[in-house]
């Protein structure tokens, strides 16, 4: 396994992140995640390769996927020895104060997320999304305020705008508050738009990017048309185009055709699997640290490492890109959390 620094920070993580959204149990939104015996088996498999870096969030399986993680880690690690990242904004439970990035929120959605992991504390927490409802200095604050209480050790942010992302860092600056070591960002062959402004502002202010869905959801790694069990209950993959007119949609899904077919043709001149060259791809590229793999198979986990070795010339890299075409900025990033103001009284 190789290692690297996380940003602006001595943290040392794995070039592989362990995603965990697949682990978690049964979840009607999620039908490809894993139940706990096999997600136990994945993260034991995944430490003896050598990955120390896990990546979770309150919101996958309803918490569920914390909590086996928090289990699997007690049993086949030392909690020192690894990385434990999870997210904060899409609470759980009901009422207007369990969503978003409120100071309230926050600090109720951390307490839950750490009973969940069953630790005292988390390396890495991560703001979800960008909450236009809460100020950025309230937000902030409070992440600082974690970070001095000692239960968060570094605070990273996901899926916004640069411009977001930057006034964020940047009130954290002007009061000597805690700022993001890193960036949870979609990023693939099939969705290249942070190359605009994202990715070289994280190179500019020394921030580590980690992106999320690096294999496109698994569309690039299999034949284009081709359905898996994640395809078939992918909710987010869904609407992935729904920001496109019929004309747009039509001309960016052959473009994402000719990308697929791409990789399909190295990966057999290379004598390789498709996840293999998607992911060696972004090991290529300066702003990331380490991308974030979904691992719900044994094989994902093996494709993942031997990504690491894999090196592409330029012509295979340009070969690759050729087919990219530029397109809106995906819906993910406006994603609004779902109030349920209904208040249960007790007593």
């Amino acid at each position: 396994m190789k290692f690297t620094t996380l940003g602006h920070s001595g943290l040392k993580v794995s070039r592989i992140c362990f995603g965990c959204m697949s682990i978690g149990g049964d979840n009607p939104l999620m039908s490809w995640t894993v139940d706990e015996d096999e997600g136990r088996r994945l993260v034991r498999l995944g430490l003896e390769s050598g990955i120390n870096f896990f990546d979770t969030a309150n919101a996958y399986a309803a918490g569920g996927s914390e909590t086996h993680l928090g289990r699997a880690i007690k049993d086949f690690a030392r909690r020192d020895e690894v990385v434990i990242a999870t997210k904060g904004f899409f609470g759980l439970g009901r009422g207007p104060n369990r969503n978003g990035l409120s100071r309230k929120a926050l600090f109720q959605q951390f307490d839950d997320s750490l009973r969940r992991l069953g630790m005292d504390y988390v390396d890495l927490y991560q703001i979800h999304r960008f909450d236009e409802d809460t100020p950025i200095e309230e937000t902030m604050q409070a992440l600082h305020d974690l970070v001095k209480s000692g239960r968060v050790r570094y605070i990273g942010a996901s899926s916004m705008s640069a411009w977001q992302f930057q006034k964020m860092q940047f009130v954290a600056e002007q009061n000597g508050w805690s700022k993001f070591i890193s960036m949870q960002n979609q990023y693939s062959l099939l969705y290249r738009e942070e190359e605009r402004e994202m990715m070289p502002l994280c190179i500019d202010q020394n921030v580590g990017s980690i992106p999320w869905s690096p294999l496109a959801r698994g569309v690039l790694t299999r034949d284009w048309g081709a359905t898996s069990k994640r395809s078939e209950g992918d909710y987010y993959g869904a609407q992935i185009y729904s920001n496109l007119d019929e004309r747009q949609r039509e001309i960016v899904i052959e473009q994402d055709r000719r990308v697929v077919q791409a990789v399909a043709d190295l990966a057999e001149r290379r004598g390789v699997s498709r996840a293999q060259i998607g992911l060696a791809w972004h090991h290529h590229k300066p702003a990331v640290t380490a991308p974030i793999v979904g691992i719900a198979k044994e094989s994902h986990l093996a494709d993942a490492v031997a990504s690491l070795d894999i090196e592409l010339s330029e012509d295979e890299i340009a070969a690759l890109e050729a087919n990219y075409m530029t397109r809106p900025e995906a819906p993910s990033g406006a994603i609004r959390p779902r109030f349920d103001f209904t208040v249960t009284v007790r007593g």
